[in-house]
């Protein structure tokens, strides 16, 4: 009998985040800290639009592109931010959230062989989706030691012959930690040496509390090398709404199209007429939320602090990535026995990476309350090791 499944994706194994999630689904009395997702329910200008082209008949597919009027308000965003200047028409892509932007971009660049650089810990999407698209991770290991932060050193020292992109996440997903400006300089030296194109995800860019968001693709030289990603999801509160956007230079945009037109055709109607309201409208909106995630961020290392788990302070995003080796559990088994005895869910660092073992990751995106109760139940369990 012939192999059903694909050699590819046998050779994956299922997200370490999504297993927690569908665990404690439907279970009562769980405190979840593990999915990353706001506790902000959609702002209402943001829904009244999305049902306003409901109602107005605004059903039909969009151009493979995009809403123009969203591309527009797409490039004028980027400018405000401090990003370079794109071409709405032929420069920026509407996607299906951040994940395909990723997806699309490793399959419209990638030939058999070659290799992409990227961080270990690191998002668990990128590792599957380069393999898929038939290219060879090469994991730089990040630690408590350099603050889990790339490094240009650390970079060029993975160069190879065969590495075809660089893939960039600041501030990162597990860990917070983001990329100084003056660091961001010089991997773009080290880029343009070896010519290497950058992907690189600042879906949290707005969610930075230390420093500034430098966009890599405003750096001199990057905006033809960069394929630059981010959406809604976070500082919008529009996780299940599912847009993100892709921008580069026409070449590269017109490879992934190729991808993305064959695959999904366009994103939601009714979800891109909420991004674009929530672009024009909902900066506000967003810096309340972001201050909201700051104090929580400042809160949930004095709680660790307690509990006594070391952590570098996170630069953004709403993550915190604390060590759990002094309990000498692995990471998996304490998740596991944390959900099972008190009914938390964090996410086991083992998921992100090798380098995330003896680590847990924990979104701190929930209520104050949510949190603290947390701890709680945290402060039992850690004393029930102890005993």
């Amino acid at each position: 009998m012939k192999e059903r499944i694909s050699r590819k994706v046998k050779s994956l194994s299922p997200s370490g985040i999504r297993a927690f999630f569908e665990y404690a689904s439907g279970v009562p009395g769980i405190l979840s800290l593990g999915v990353g997702e706001p506790d902000f329910v959609t702002p209402k200008p943001f829904l009244d639009s999305a049902i306003s082209s409901l109602t107005n008949g605004k059903t039909q597919y969009t151009s493979n592109f995009g809403l123009l009027e969203l591309r527009e308000e797409i490039v004028r965003h980027t400018e405000k931010i401090g990003g370079p200047k794109y071409n709405p028409k032929t420069e920026v892509c509407v996607t299906v959230r951040v994940s395909e932007g990723v997806d699309i971009a490793m399959r419209a660049l990638l030939d058999e062989g070659d290799e992409v650089i990227l961080a270990d810990p690191g998002y668990v999407s990128y590792e599957p989706m380069i393999k898929m698209a038939g290219g060879v991770p090469v994991f730089v290991a990040t630690d408590e030691s350099n603050g889990f932060r790339l490094s240009a050193e650390s970079i060029q020292a993975a160069v190879t012959p065969k590495t075809k992109v660089l893939l960039l996440a600041y501030p990162a997903n597990p860990t917070g930690m983001s990329i100084p400006g003056d660091t961001l300089k010089e991997i773009a030296e080290i880029v343009k040496a070896n010519d290497i194109l950058v992907v690189s995800d600042e879906i949290y860019d707005r969610l930075t509390f230390e420093g500034e968001h430098t966009v890599f693709s405003s750096i001199e030289g990057m905006k033809e090398r960069t394929i630059y990603l981010n959406g809604f999801s976070k500082a919008y509160a529009m996780t299940g709404w599912r847009v993100g956007y892709v921008c580069a230079h026409e070449d590269l945009i017109e490879a992934m199209m190729k991808v993305h037109q064959y695959s999904i055709m366009c994103a939601p109607t009714m979800a891109q007429y909420a991004a674009l309201e929530a672009l024009r409208s909902g900066w506000g909106e967003m810096e309340k939320m972001v201050a909201s995630y700051k104090e929580r961020r400042d809160l949930i290392k004095d709680l660790l602090s307690d509990v006594g788990f070391p952590m570098p302070m996170p630069d953004g995003a709403f993550y915190a990535f604390p060590s759990i080796a002094s309990t000498g559990l692995s990471s998996d088994e304490f998740c596991q026995r944390l959900l099972k005895e008190q009914k938390v869910v964090a996410v086991p660092g083992s998921a992100f990476g090798k380098q995330g073992e003896g680590h847990i990751r924990l979104c701190y995106a929930a209520s104050v309350e949510t949190l603290k109760e947390a701890f709680e139940r945290m402060k039992v369990f850690l004393e029930g090791i102890k005993g």
